[in-house]
């Protein structure tokens, strides 16, 4: 026999009621510690992991090891398939998907665009329907996705996590440093051969 409380909780699956709002994006949950899970993943902006090549710092272990891969040139996912293999997971679901004709395509009703993934697609349409539920706790400016969100935030961070290799000038956005690194490698006449992200 459940609990009042527990009784409470469990009909909110039902009723799909969700009292439970975040202060800082407004997204809505039905569990007090879906709330604050969505708080310590979402809009922390603690990260102790740091890598040992570059210095960018992460929430998380599991984010430092996918980063270092970067540095490393590891590719742990194999193609069941061929002999391609690739750095992160997301690259092999999307080589299934098109080499292999393996998985399922999630397509835009309104563009056709594909996505190999549900979660990328939502995010997608959010685009479409003009839907900007990620708010900056400093300026109040609306995102379509925390990924816009966590970039947006770097505007009113006064760490800048990107460095060149050659001058040391550091930079609060990747592509700045890439297009400032090209400019230093043309001004010491090295090869300038590799492409940016």
């Amino acid at each position: 026999m459940l609990k009042s409380g527990n009784l409470n909780s469990h009909m909110r699956v039902h009723t799909r009621d969700k009292p439970y709002k975040c202060s800082l994006c407004n997204k809505r949950f039905s569990q007090s510690g879906h709330l604050q899970s969505h708080k310590r993943h979402i809009h922390s902006y603690r990260r102790p992991h740091e890598c040992p090549y570059c210095g960018i710092q992460f929430k998380t272990n599991d984010a430092l090891k996918s980063h270092v891969r970067i540095h490393t040139a590891a590719k742990p996912y194999s193609c069941k398939h061929c002999s391609e293999r690739f750095t992160w997971h997301e690259q092999l679901k999307i080589h299934l998907l098109k080499s292999h004709n393996e998985g399922t395509w999630w397509t835009c009703q309104h563009c056709q665009k594909k996505f190999s993934q549900n979660g990328n697609l939502k995010e997608h349409l959010r685009r479409h329907k003009g839907v900007k539920p990620f708010v900056c706790s400093e300026c109040a400016k609306c995102f379509c996705t925390s990924n816009d969100l966590r970039r947006h935030h770097r505007v009113h961070a006064v760490v800048k996590q990107f460095c060149c290799a050659l001058c040391g000038k550091d930079f609060k956005h990747k592509r700045y440093v890439i297009s400032h690194f090209k400019r230093c490698l043309d001004k010491l006449g090295c090869d300038n051969d590799f492409s940016s992200e």
